[in-house]
């Protein structure tokens, strides 16, 4: 014990493995090893060429989606009625086809849902910009912001003894009561 030293040698990067039972290879086996061309290196590049191939492959595949895709959008666009025209009035002949007054309907329709999308969006976003308001009172109250600032300093100064600053406590609980009613007042009203 302690004769040898802990870390292996640097020249010993070989590793020799010992099977339980013999292993014998054939000699064709063998010799069609040793007569291959093929290395660790040729191997490496046949699998990156390989990769590649495939990557390339699959990257054009998916232009090609894309571009089909494109295709199909601007079919789609350019068969659609044009929304810019003015409507036709009932004294004026109609030049349109039966399915081309479907369509314009159903594009009435759904500019009309936009329409209330928009307006239920609108109204939502006018929630929330009141309550951010509210907010800003909220934290903007300096006499909250000052009873707040003397229950740190005091818990700072008396670290060992937090309840020296029963009084301290009890104003910021009074301005955050007073504060609170305010908010109560908004909100009710």
């Amino acid at each position: 014990m302690g004769q040898e030293s802990s870390k292996a040698s640097p020249s010993g990067t070989q590793h020799v493995f010992a099977a339980d039972t013999p292993v014998r290879f054939s000699p064709e086996l063998v010799d069609a090893l040793q007569a291959s061309p093929e290395t660790d290196t040729t191997r490496s590049k046949d699998l990156e060429s390989h990769i590649q191939s495939r990557v390339t492959a699959e990257l054009t595949r998916l232009e090609a989606e894309q571009t089909q895709a494109i295709r199909e959008l601007e079919e789609r666009i350019s068969e659609s009625p044009d929304t810019s025209t003015e409507p036709t009035s009932s004294g004026k002949l109609s030049f349109f086809s039966g399915k081309d007054e479907q369509a314009r309907a159903q594009s009435d329709k759904l500019r009309d849902l936009s329409r209330e999308s928009v307006q239920k969006t609108i109204e939502e976003l006018r929630k929330r910009l009141q309550a951010r308001k509210l907010r800003e009172d909220i934290v903007g109250d300096k006499e909250v912001e000052k009873a707040k600032e003397e229950v740190v300093s005091c818990l700072r100064l008396n670290d060992r003894r937090p309840l020296d600053c029963w009084q301290e406590v009890e104003a910021f609980k009074r301005e955050v009561g007073r504060l609170e009613k305010g908010f109560l007042g908004k909100i009710l009203d």
